[in-house]
């Protein structure tokens, strides 16, 4: 699909503001890489379609206004090794936004006896913050039996990254069991959070830790950029099989921009769209423990 001149204009800014040419996920001591995505190909291309499902429609979830498009207009690859998300007022859709959301078609297990890390490298793009009343960017991850039947919360939600209204001010949160109430509170969900230093790049991290002799005293620990900000145990979830919905069992990411909603509420009149509203991604990847 031909990439518009005006956002091809803008996108050979934005690549050039990233300042590479290719852009590798890392590597770690004591982890072996399972799974990643780096966003190689050319720009104005679409998110490789054998690793990630493009959603489309109004999801019905939350209040959100966004429709969910397959348009590289709402989801493309910058051709600087990342994939943009671009919320954009459009008038011809309910509630008047589009924007993009992407569910990986990989599903993994956290390893028993393993340590299970998951990351992302993002950023939010550049509009005054000021201007992002009910924005709502995400990376997060979902129970895979969600797709097979099983409601929210019983599925299981680790939520690694959400921002609101362009605070600067990130999320990790855990939901489980029932709605509402439950062993996970919701539909607030086991929260823990942090200062962002700014709308550049950062690195937004999970850790599922299965190498405790017990369930109970296996972990599930959020990072920013290496700095530890939430953690859960099974002691504190209190319930194994609620437990294994988030530590033993099937999960898949997320990468979503929506836009209003019961958390942030709706735009305003000073809300922005486009890529100065977006949430850029240089890589998803998936480590287990050597």
């Amino acid at each position: 699909m031909q990439l518009p001149s005006f956002a091809a204009s803008i996108l050979s800014l934005l690549v050039s503001a990233v300042g590479v040419s290719a852009w590798a996920s890392p590597t770690y001591s004591g982890y072996s890489q399972v799974w990643t995505d780096t966003f190689p190909a050319a720009g104005g291309t679409l998110p490789n379609q054998d690793n990630w499902n493009i959603i489309t429609g109004n999801l019905g979830v939350n209040n959100e206004l966004e429709t969910y498009t397959n348009s590289n207009k709402n989801v493309q690859q910058s051709g600087g090794s990342t994939v943009q998300l671009v919320p954009w007022k459009d008038s011809s859709v309910p509630g008047g936004w589009t924007s993009a959301r992407l569910e990986s078609k990989y599903v993994f297990t956290p390893a028993a006896g393993k340590r299970t890390l998951v990351e992302a490298q993002l950023r939010f793009g550049s509009n005054d913050i000021s201007t992002k009343q009910g924005i709502w960017p995400a990376f997060w991850m979902l129970g895979d039996s969600i797709r097979h039947g099983t409601g929210w919360p019983a599925c299981g939600e680790i939520d690694i990254m959400e921002s609101v209204n362009g605070i600067l001010r990130g999320y990790g949160t855990a939901h489980c069991d029932v709605y509402p109430g439950g062993i996970c509170n919701e539909p607030t969900g086991i929260q823990g959070n942090i200062a962002i230093p700014d709308q550049g790049w950062h690195t937004w991290r999970v850790v599922i830790d299965r190498t405790a002799s017990t369930w109970q005293s296996e972990s599930i620990t959020w990072y920013l950029d290496g700095a530890q900000f939430n953690q859960i145990t099974g002691s504190r979830i209190g319930n194994q099989n609620v437990w294994n919905t988030l530590a033993h069992s099937p999960l898949y990411f997320i990468l979503n921009v929506a836009v209003g909603g019961d958390w942030p509420k709706n735009p305003n009149s000073a809300t922005l769209d486009g890529y100065g509203a977006m949430m850029e991604v240089a890589y998803v990847s998936q480590y287990t423990s050597t």
